[in-house]
């Protein structure tokens, strides 16, 4: 059986319902990851979980050490990585507290390292990054999804901003203009490092706040930490059946 990969975003710092097994803060050749890795299992499957943001939180997007933590990941024998993203939504049906299990991703993202493949090569390396998110993965988190009765949208395009700040209502407009249905600091280069190294890689976002102009109402800190306290006891269970089935 394959052991899975969670990473945890915004909001999920930790997993319920899993047997511990131990924890551990390897080194790797970028460094160490942003928290340490525990290792578990739910039913009879074993899973890594990894604190994007360190635990406590405190590792803002453009600084988290995305090579670091995916490097960590497959050499405690992952196989397969479900990413979770607290996002703000663009498209109309994207209200806070539903779902998204986006199949493209732009990146807008600068200055973050970007690839493994950089320093004393013997060949360039490129990899195929037209469908940045597994198939199979993705299909099964919308069928859970479905099941349990969640709102949600079944695909759609990512757009990854560097942050730590919100974006500008202007900043929005031209990411919808562009296609963007949400709006995340972390989706890349994850996803695109997860590629890199083979990883099965796919995103279970939840729309935490209207993108910036997409609502009357001041972006709060309060308002979307009110959505995460509700949405991640949702996202817990996704995971639970995602990974027990």
């Amino acid at each position: 059986m394959s052991i899975w990969g969670v990473i945890g975003g915004t909001g999920l710092t930790e997993l319920e319902g899993v047997e511990l097994l131990g924890e551990d803060w390897p080194e790797t050749p970028f460094g160490k990851p942003s928290a340490p890795l525990v290792h578990g299992r739910i039913g009879a499957q074993d899973v890594v979980f990894l604190a994007r943001h360190g635990k406590p939180h405190r590792i803002p997007p453009h600084r988290v050490n995305y090579r670091a933590n995916l490097w960590a990941l497959q050499a405690a024998g992952v196989e397969q990585v479900v990413a979770v993203n607290a996002v703000g939504g663009i498209h109309p049906e994207l209200k806070a507290g539903t779902f998204c299990v986006p199949d493209q991703v732009i990146d807008y993202t600068w200055g973050r390292a970007p690839s493994f493949f950089e320093d004393d090569l013997e060949h360039v390396v490129h990899i195929d990054f037209s469908w940045p998110y597994d198939a199979d993965l993705t299909q099964r988190l919308v069928r859970i999804l479905r099941e349990q009765g969640l709102a949600h949208m079944p695909k759609g395009v990512y757009a990854a901003t560097q942050g730590p700040r919100l974006e500008t209502a202007a900043e929005i407009i031209r990411l919808e203009r562009d296609g963007a249905d949400l709006v995340g600091m972390t989706g890349m280069p994850e996803a695109a490092l997860a590629r890199e190294l083979d990883l099965p890689y796919a995103c279970l976002a939840l729309v935490v706040n209207p993108a910036a102009g997409k609502s009357s109402e001041v972006i709060t800190m309060a308002a979307i930490e009110a959505v995460i306290e509700r949405g991640m006891g949702q996202v817990k269970q996704v995971l639970a059946s995602l990974i027990s089935g």
